[in-house]
């Protein structure tokens, strides 16, 4: 069976300098509770054809893939009894207290008194919890990727950025009351936020104490320069950032978007990690589902997250945005979803996919997770592309996931 993996690999990654409608290189992980299934990988790290061998080791930016291993960081703050899932985080973060709600853009005909597009913005007085940041109902939005606060940015004259990965990037304000819809967008930047809050310690040491350390996930962390070396100097481990063009299909490098010495430590999406690393974050979940002695979450911690989390408003608002903004691209369009505390849930079986109760994310650099706990297993698609859900990405992952559950389960099962 990882024959069949490695030769879909294989026949979607560049051979030479012809990139058109490929990837540079791309590695898939598949794990059970007790350990990688497959880890396989095909390409290269760069654009030169003479560049390193793309592996399962290679580390690359993962944005939106860093929530997860954020989640547990905050999870096991929780476990410590340092704070709860409910508690208002409003006097612990005061600069989150003061964001208000943006409700609209003023015109002559509903705000006579305001000048023509001025934000209308009123206070908000709701709790803000840490289960609304970690499952993105607190209604805060990504300044980058959202009209209304793009709107708002440029009237108040604001130059700040959510990538500048620093508090004021992420002080924008709400697009509800927090608990009133779903919305995607900063909260677990602000999540890591309470955690430094509470116990005065940087992101980065309290996750590689808790979660990265225990796991052996050493090739994982914030600083590219500590994992790979100083830009220039970088070993061949190092996966540059690729773009594809919009008109020629071609690939062309791009600068990681982000800071390499970030202000503030992105708990949404300032991580480096590698295929095999998340491999052992996704294992460790299911470990902690099975309820295995050790794994760095207790059992009943795990079966919360992956409960349903959404009310039935919060699921309209959810539906209207994961299609549209890419997330859901691997399951059928109008599935049944919702949301846990790390990642989506889909609430019926896939056919040929995942099972019912399963949870999935991405990232803006094209990697795509999935945990299924009814079958027990979990994989991992690790790339490194712009833009967010390129066809070609979407295409590989929805191949790969077929054929783990068409051939690999089977076979695995049949060896247990």
């Amino acid at each position: 069976m990882a024959e069949k993996l490695n030769a879909i690999l294989k026949s979607y990654v560049a051979d030479g300098t012809a990139t058109k409608d490929k990837l540079l290189g791309a590695a898939f992980v598949v794990v059970s509770k007790d350990g990688p299934i497959y880890q396989g990988s095909a390409g290269r790290t760069s654009l030169d054809p003479a560049s390193a061998a793309f592996t399962p080791s290679s580390i690359a930016w993962t944005a939106s893939l860093s929530k997860l291993i954020t989640t547990l960081t905050l999870i096991r703050l929780v476990e410590q009894n340092q704070i709860s899932l409910d508690e208002d985080v409003r006097p612990r973060v005061p600069e989150l207290a003061q964001l208000p709600i943006l409700r609209g853009f003023a015109t002559a005909a509903t705000h006579p008194n305001k000048e023509e597009g001025e934000p209308i913005l009123e206070p908000n007085t709701a709790p803000i919890t840490l289960r609304h940041l970690l499952v993105h109902t607190a209604g805060l939005g990504l300044d980058i990727a959202d009209p209304d606060l793009l709107r708002w940015s440029q009237w108040i004259g604001r130059t700040a950025r959510a990538d500048n990965s620093t508090v004021e990037g992420w002080s924008t304000p709400f697009m509800f009351a927090p608990g009133e819809g779903w919305y995607y967008g900063t909260g677990p930047d602000w999540a890591g936020q309470v955690l430094e809050r509470v116990t005065g310690r940087r992101l980065s040491e309290y996750m590689n104490e808790h979660i990265l350390r225990p796991l052996g996930t050493g090739g994982t962390g914030f600083y590219i320069y500590k994992l790979v070396g100083e830009e220039g100097k970088r070993d061949d481990r190092y996966v540059s950032m690729t773009e594809r063009d919009g008109q020629t299909g071609q690939l062309q490098e791009l600068p990681v978007p982000f800071p390499v010495d970030p202000p503030c430590e992105s708990g949404g999406a300032g991580l480096y990690t590698n295929g095999a690393d998340y491999g052992r974050v996704l294992q460790e979940l299911l470990r902690a589902l099975a309820g295995d002695e050790g794994a760095v979450v207790k059992e009943a911690t795990a079966e919360e997250m992956f409960r349903p989390q959404l009310n039935d408003k919060q699921r309209e608002w959810q539906r209207r945005i994961v299609w549209a903004f890419g997330s859901g691209a691997e399951i059928p369009e109008g599935s049944l979803v919702d949301f846990g505390i790390g990642g989506m849930l889909n609430m019926e079986d896939i056919e040929g996919k995942r099972k019912k109760g399963s949870m999935m994310w991405s990232g803006f650099c094209n990697g795509r997770w999935w945990i299924d706990p009814q079958t027990g297993i979990a994989g991992v698609m690790f790339v490194s592309l712009f833009p967010y859900s390129d066809p070609t990405a979407v295409e590989l992952y929805d191949k790969l996931e077929r054929a783990v559950y068409a051939e690999l389960i089977p076979n695995w099962q049949a060896s247990k």
